[in-house]
C-alpha cells in the first residue's frame, strides 16, 4: 500500500501548550468577517485574553484540597491535597517524627498530629501518606491526611489545609488534573464517574473495564486505521493518474469498510450500555383493581403499595427500583385508568399518562377472568408491541382472555394471588427491554451517549470519504482525505485529545468534590 506520511500531520494528543481548536475557530471567524486591520487586531487581542483565561482555568498550577470520603460517621475521614505546595503545606501543619513529610519517600505513611497553623492547637490524630509526581493519582505532588471519621474532624483538617494556602477543590478536579497530566484519557475519567455511580455488579464491571482503558484501546485501533487510510489517500495525490494502480482506490475502500464495521460494532453497544448505566423505566398500568400494586409488591419483595379490594386505592405514582440481570429497573406503579369523577384521581391518571410517555416498557394488566374491556382494547391499540407486555391476572377466577385477543402484544396469563410466575415475568421484562443483547460476559466495552454522537459523526465522514473515492476522480481525493481527517477529530474528542474546554468542564462538574 502507498505511503507518503510526509504530507500528513501525525494524529497525536494535543500538547498542553498547543493552542486549542476553539482559538483557531475564533481567529477564523475574525478573518471571515470583512473588518479593517485595526478592528482585527483588537478582536485578536480579545481572543488572546480569552485564550489565556481559559488556559489558566483548564491547566491550573495551584494546590487544591478536599474531603475525599463521604460525610457522616465512619472509621476514617480522608482529606486529599494535590499541587506544587502539597509538601510545604504538610510540613507546616503535620507534626510527626523526623524527617518531615516533604523529605519522606513516595508511597510511605507516618503517624502524627494535624495542628492548626495559627494557634498550634491539635485538630486531630492522623496518618499522612506521601505521593510524589508523576506517580500520584493526579500526576502531581500529593498527600492524604487520614483522620478520625465523622464530619467535624474532617472539616477541621480541611480548614487547616486551606488556612495554609490550598484552594477548595472543585467537583471532579482531582480526576480532571489526572486527565490533564496524561494519567488517563477522557474515557477513563468518565469511567471513574460510572464506577462511583454504578448500581449493579454488571455496571461496575463495565466501568472497571473502561477504567482499564478497554474502550480507549479500541478507539485508538480505529484511529490508527483511519490515519493509515488518510495517509494512503494523500499519497495518491502525488501520483499522476496514468501511474496510479487502478486497484489502489478499491483497496482503500476495503480499508474504510473495515473501519465502518468496527465503528458500527461500537455503536451497537450504546443501547444496552445506556440501560446498564442509567436503568430502564418500567410503568405498571391498567384499569383499577386489576393487581398493579400487587405486582409492584411481588417484584420488589416487600409491601411497598397499599392493596385493597376497592378500585382507585392508588391515587399517585409509586416508584421503586430493582436490578434484573445487571440492569436497574425503575418501576412505577400508577393510578388505574378510567373516567374518574374525583379531581385527585384525575390528577393521578394524568401522571400515569405522563409516566407512560417516558417509559421503556409498559406492563399492562387486565382482568383475565372477564372479556377484554373496550378501554383496555383502545389502550393496547395505541401502544407499540415492542414496548408493551400484557399480564392477564386473576386466571384463578376463570380465563376469558387469550393470546388471540390481544393482537400482536406479548401476553402472559397469571394469578398474582396463587401463581404469580414472578421469575417468568422478570425474564420477559428483560427480553422486552433488551431484545437483542450484544454485551456478553466477555464484552467489556459499551459507549455512552457522548461517544455515540461523536462516533456517528465519524462514521458519516468515513462513509462520505468512501463515496468520494469510488468516483475514481483525482479531484475527489483531497476531499476524501479531509473527511478522514474530520473522522480523526471526532474520535480524538472521545479520547479527550482535542475536546472543547466547555465539554471537559461539563463532564468533570458531574463528579463529587474530592474525586
Amino acid at each position: 500500500m502507498l505511503r507518503n506520511t510526509g504530507r500528513l500531520l501525525r494524529h497525536s494528543p494535543t500538547p498542553h501548550k498547543q493552542k486549542p481548536f476553539f482559538l483557531t475557530q475564533l481567529r477564523g471567524k475574525i478573518c471571515a468577517q470583512n473588518i479593517n486591520c485595526a478592528n482585527a487586531e483588537v478582536a485578536a487581542e480579545r481572543v488572546s485574553v480569552y485564550h489565556t483565561a481559559r488556559m489558566t482555568r483548564l491547566y491550573p498550577n495551584d494546590t487544591i484540597a478536599a474531603i475525599a470520603t463521604a460525610p457522616g460517621a465512619g472509621a476514617i475521614a480522608i482529606v486529599r491535597v494535590s499541587g506544587p505546595d502539597a509538601f510545604a503545606i504538610a510540613d507546616r501543619l503535620f507534626r510527626c517524627p523526623a524527617p518531615p513529610p516533604s523529605q519522606r519517600a513516595a508511597g510511605t505513611f507516618v503517624h502524627g498530629q494535624v495542628v492548626l497553623p495559627d494557634t498550634g492547637e491539635v485538630a486531630d490524630d492522623a496518618l499522612l501518606l506521601v505521593f510524589r509526581a508523576p506517580y500520584s493519582y493526579t500526576g502531581e505532588d500529593a498527600v492524604e491526611l487520614q483522620g478520625h471519621g465523622g464530619t467535624l474532624p474532617a472539616r477541621r483538617i480541611l480548614q487547616a489545609v486551606l488556612a495554609c494556602g490550598a484552594r477548595q477543590a472543585e467537583p471532579g478536579e482531582f480526576t480532571k488534573r489526572a486527565f490533564l497530566n496524561d494519567k488517563l484519557d477522557l474515557t477513563q475519567a468518565e469511567a471513574v464517574l460510572d464506577l462511583i455511580a454504578a448500581r449493579s455488579d454488571r455496571a461496575a464491571r463495565l466501568a472497571t473495564a473502561q477504567l482499564d482503558n478497554a474502550l480507549g484501546r479500541t478507539l485508538r485501533k480505529i484511529s490508527d486505521s483511519v490515519l493509515a487510510a488518510a495517509a494512503d489517500v494523500e499519497a495518491m495525490l502525488d501520483f499522476p493518474d496514468d501511474e496510479l494502480p487502478q486497484s489502489v482506490p478499491t483497496e482503500i475502500c476495503c480499508q474504510l469498510d473495515a473501519i465502518m464495521a468496527q465503528i458500527s460494532a461500537l455503536l451497537a453497544t450504546w443501547h444496552e450500555g445506556h440501560l446498564v448505566r442509567e436503568g430502564a423505566r418500567v410503568v405498571i398500568a391498567g384499569a383499577p383493581n386489576v393487581g398493579k400494586s400487587t405486582l409492584l409488591n411481588l417484584l420488589t419483595g416487600r409491601e411497598r403499595a397499599i392493596v385493597t379490594p376497592h378500585p382507585g386505592t392508588t391515587r399517585d405514582t409509586i416508584e421503586e427500583t430493582l436490578v434484573l440481570q445487571g440492569i436497574p429497573i425503575h418501576l412505577t406503579d400508577t393510578a388505574g385508568l378510567r373516567n374518574a369523577p374525583e379531581q385527585i384521581e384525575q390528577e393521578g391518571i394524568r401522571r400515569t399518562h405522563a409516566a407512560l410517555e417516558q417509559a421503556d416498557l409498559c406492563i399492562y394488566l387486565v382482568d383475565a377472568s372477564q372479556p377484554l374491556q373496550k378501554g383496555d382494547a383502545d389502550f393496547l391499540a395505541s401502544r407499540s408491541p415492542h414496548k408493551t407486555m400484557i399480564l392477564g391476572n386473576k386466571i384463578d377466577l376463570g380465563q376469558q382472555i387469550h393470546v388471540q385477543n390481544v393482537q400482536n402484544h406479548e401476553y402472559l396469563a397469571v394469578s398474582l394471588k396463587n401463581e404469580p410466575k414472578i421469575d417468568e415475568i422478570q425474564a420477559k421484562m428483560v427480553k422486552k427491554i433488551v431484545p437483542d443483547p450484544v454485551l456478553g460476559d466477555s464484552t467489556h466495552v459499551a459507549i455512552s451517549t457522548r461517544h455515540q454522537k461523536l462516533l456517528h459523526n465519524a462514521q458519516e465522514y468515513v462513509t462520505n470519504a468512501k463515496e468520494a473515492l469510488k468516483t475514481g476522480s483525482e479531484a475527489d481525493y483531497l476531499p476524501a482525505a479531509n473527511l478522514l481527517r474530520d473522522a480523526l477529530e471526532e474520535i480524538g474528542q472521545i479520547l479527550g485529545e482535542n475536546c472543547p474546554p466547555d465539554v471537559l468542564e461539563a463532564i468533570f462538574s458531574r463528579f463529587c468534590v474530592g474525586k
